[in-house]
């Protein structure tokens, strides 16, 4: 894969660690165990990405 900046959330543990972390390509998003960085990643198109991001917005997968 190509250089990616990984980018992870501060707010998935209370220390920094075990997060999921994202990256952009220009035609994709992977995603990756922050505690294997160099293990395997998943790649997803930006379509589905965003599709799962605005369902996120919207409450789709509150679980309360």
């Amino acid at each position: 894969m190509e250089q990616v900046n990984w980018r992870k959330s501060i707010k998935s543990s209370t220390n920094g660690e075990n997060c999921v972390e994202l990256g952009r390509t220009p035609d994709a998003v992977a995603a990756r165990d922050s505690k294997s960085p160099d293990g395997p990643h998943h790649t997803f198109s930006v379509a589905v990405m965003a599709d799962l991001f605005e369902r996120i917005r919207r409450g789709r997968y509150d679980l309360s």
